[in-house]
């Protein structure tokens, strides 16, 4: 896969980022430091930074509104609030997950410490529907419930994922639920955010929601492979950071639950109290690959791209290609 970004994401990330900016100014002087280092504004004594994420979820927000011949400029407040929350989800997450580095520097609680960090994800939400209600439009608040549902469903998400670190016996049903609402949910409700704050008819909304939900299930699984298998130098991740973790991730799940010797070893290296040695990491490794889930992750990432493109709704042709070229780089990204 090419590295270079697709347009509309690099247009989107141009077009909302004055708009982040000037939402996180709202914030007490402390929290706001965090929350500006955290996005890659700024380096950890305040000077200016270049960094910054992908800015995905506001690209599909920004393409949403265009579907139905939206302005970008219109739809600017309910693509700034779908990457706070975002963002409130990657600060907490580090948290919970001793994560140590994230975009290839510390992770702002690593830095700040974890109250800080806490502090400052719970500003960003906050935040985000002050910026979804700033435009006093007439749907600005079926956007807020729409938003405020699809963030239910991420915590819902995270709590299950953080639940099956505590347990042996997890159903791949399980898994892929913990994956459509810890992942997919956010981006089903960024991809029809844009349509339903222009009061879009319900069936195009319906549509792209559900066009972002397959490709959010894609996204994860995309994820998952790379955190098996990623260029620590792209991915800003250790190797093998998800088997070293333990994580119950989708191929992990596959493999655990499809019988036979691979899954057994795969098992009992899961369950030894020490740490697992590089050796044994590269067995776990190859344990998932054995089980022929690596090949069943892959190929189910594929059908879920299909149907997302199955349910693309017609509307600015411009639009709905950038919708596609962006689903094609998500599923073939390396980080």
């Amino acid at each position: 896969m090419t590295s270079v970004l697709p347009p509309a994401l690099e247009a989107g990330r141009e077009l909302v980022e004055p708009a982040l900016r000037k939402a996180v100014a709202r914030l007490d002087a402390d929290t706001r430091q965090v929350c500006e280092y955290h996005f890659g504004w700024s380096n950890a004594d305040g000077s200016p930074a270049g960094g910054g994420g992908k800015a995905l979820r506001p690209a599909l927000v920004l393409l949403s509104g265009r579907v139905v011949a939206g302005d970008p400029d219109d739809v600017l407040a309910p693509a700034a609030a779908v990457e706070l929350v975002h963002n409130f989800s990657l600060l907490h997450d580090d948290v919970m997950d001793g994560d140590t580095e994230r975009r290839h520097r510390p992770t702002a609680w690593t830095v700040f410490g974890r109250s800080p960090a806490l502090l400052a994800g719970d500003a960003l939400l906050a935040l985000s529907t002050d910026v979804l209600l700033d435009p006093a439009t007439e749907y600005a608040a079926a956007a807020v419930r729409a938003l405020s549902g699809a963030t239910r469903e991420l915590i819902a998400g995270q709590a299950a994922d953080l639940d099956f670190e505590e347990r042996t016996e997890v159903a791949l049903a399980e898994c892929l639920r913990m994956v459509h609402d810890k992942t997919a949910s956010l981006l089903g409700c960024s991809t029809a955010l844009g349509a339903c704050f222009l009061g879009a008819p319900g069936e195009t909304v319906r549509r792209l929601h559900a066009f972002g939900t397959e490709l959010g299930m894609a996204f994860q699984l995309v994820d998952d492979l790379l955190g098996l298998w990623g260029d620590p130098q792209v991915t800003g991740k250790p190797v093998l950071a998800d088997l070293r973790a333990r994580k119950k991730s989708v191929p992990v799940v596959h493999a655990l639950v499809s019988g036979g010797a691979a899954a057994r070893r795969l098992r009992e290296l899961y369950a030894q109290p020490e740490a697992l040695t590089e050796d044994q990491l590269e067995e776990a490794a190859e344990a998932v690959r054995e089980s022929g889930s690596e090949e069943w992750t892959r190929a189910e990432c594929a059908r879920r791209l299909d149907r997302a493109h199955q349910q693309l709704p017609e509307g600015d042709p411009d639009a709905v290609r950038s919708l596609t070229e962006l689903a094609e780089f998500i599923v073939r990204r390396k980080h």
